[in-house]
């Protein structure tokens, strides 16, 4: 008689990782620049003073990921997951009821608070734990909810901003958002598991090694901080988090300032998230198949090339054709900041380290946000325009790209290096 294959639950946990990303990334964060305009004009706020909110979120994100190994250790991924849906549930609702730019800086706490344990940082360490094979793949398919989730939200909170001349509308859109939050955090909560029941530490890291992706043992954390390709990568990370970030916030009122109306940098908007649904899939993939270098190198260059664009749209049909090739592109980019993070505490220092280095990683990427959205709308405040902004941060991106190849070269001799002791300590034992 033929043994009956049990059903792996590990493609549940990825599911509710993916609705988990849809829901947070999607209605918490691609939404964001929609509510600028909007909220400035109603309650006479600079936008430079309301960017300060995305400060005190991405403030409060990095100083969680620090100590992300500490929580998920303590606590497990459950409860983090659980509170985090609390929190981003506060926030929405503090959004909706405030009227002076101080509470909304609460609530940018707490959004960071909870995006930090139910986004980038906690996808990393539940694929980790749950998929031995291809996590690269896997974790890219997790992350492309980000871009459906963004693509259904943007729709959806544009009309109900737009839906009528009542310039308090956006209200009503933080409520519907923080409804949609409650009813999947209480599906997360009663189907999320811990880990597999066969589930051991050994079993991390992958027997196989794959064909450029690779997953191997690595060095000790505190052997981490002591390579200077480390703190080389923390910082091109956040200088990557500074651009990206400060620039995924201001294009839609970027978009607005030079004339297009409010249904096209809507439709942008949902085209960037569809295809950052894409890309975020192709992404680890790449990684896969052609290792960290090709990956990265594409996702910077593409980068580069979209901020010139955005640079250079205006209110005429060559406009319109790059504005909607900024939407496209840029989404090839932003895995810069969400799988690649993962990506390279796990390539560059292996599994020893992963879980305090992507804690890291993820703390200084968004202390990196932390300052792009106010730099990018100081300039808007005394200039009134982004386009300097823009041009500056193609050429800082450059650099990055430049930094990032002296770094991946160091990672791969570091690796080179503990596969050739790990060789020698096999022979002359």
């Amino acid at each position: 008689m033929l043994k009956k294959q049990s059903f792996n639950y590990k493609w549940v946990i990825v599911a509710l990782s993916f609705i988990m990303v849809f829901t947070a990334l999607g209605f918490c964060s691609s939404t964001k620049s929609l509510f600028v305009a909007p909220v400035t004009s109603a309650l006479g706020i600079e936008r430079s003073l309301f960017s300060l909110n995305d400060s005190f979120r991405f403030i409060s994100t990095a100083v969680i990921n620090i100590f992300f190994g500490t929580l998920v250790n303590k606590f497990g991924s459950k409860k983090l997951i659980c509170a985090g849906f609390v929190s981003l549930i506060a926030s929405s609702l503090i959004y909706s009821f405030a009227n002076n730019v101080f509470v909304f800086y609460i609530g940018g706490c707490l959004l960071g608070i909870g995006l930090s344990w139910t986004t980038t940082t906690m996808v990393g360490y539940v694929i980790n734990k749950w998929c031995k094979e291809n996590k690269g793949t896997v974790m890219g398919a997790v992350l492309a909810a980000n871009g459906l989730g963004g693509a259904l939200a943007t729709q959806i909170v544009n009309r109900i901003i737009h839906s009528d001349d009542n310039p308090l509308n956006y209200k009503k859109a933080y409520l519907t958002i923080a409804i949609i939050l409650a009813v999947v955090g209480i599906i997360i909560f009663i189907f999320f598991k811990e880990k597999p029941k066969d589930y051991t530490e050994s079993e991390v890291t992958e027997k196989k090694k794959p064909k450029r992706g690779r997953s191997w043992e690595g060095i000790d954390s505190s052997d981490a901080f002591k390579k200077a390709y480390f703190y080389g990568a923390c910082i091109c990370i956040f200088f990557t988090g500074l651009i990206l970030q400060g620039i995924g916030g201001i294009a839609a009122a970027h978009l607005g300032d030079v004339g297009l109306n409010a249904d096209y940098v809507a439709t942008v908007l949902s085209i960037h998230s569809l295809a950052l649904t894409g890309f975020k899939f192709l992404t680890g993939f790449l990684y896969d198949k052609l290792g960290l270098r090709f990956t990265v190198s594409t996702c910077s260059v593409a980068a580069i090339v979209v901020m010139f664009l955005l640079a250079s749209v205006t209110n005429s049909t060559t406009g319109m054709i790059f504005a909607m090739m900024y939407g496209i592109f840029s989404s090839l980019a932003l895995p810069l900041e969400t799988i690649i993070l993962p990506i390279y505490a796990a390539d560059l220092f292996g599994e020893k380290s992963f879980n305090k280095i992507l804690g890291i990683f993820v703390s200084v990427n968004t202390a990196g946000y932390a300052l792009g959205a106010p730099l990018m709308n100081l300039c808007y405040d005394i200039l009134g325009s982004y386009v300097l902004a823009l041009l500056i941060c193609g050429i800082l991106m450059s650099a990055v790209l430049i930094a990032l190849q002296f770094v991946i070269s160091a990672g791969n001799r570091q690796h080179k290096l503990v596969i050739e002791n790990t060789k020698t300590l096999e022979e002359t034992a």
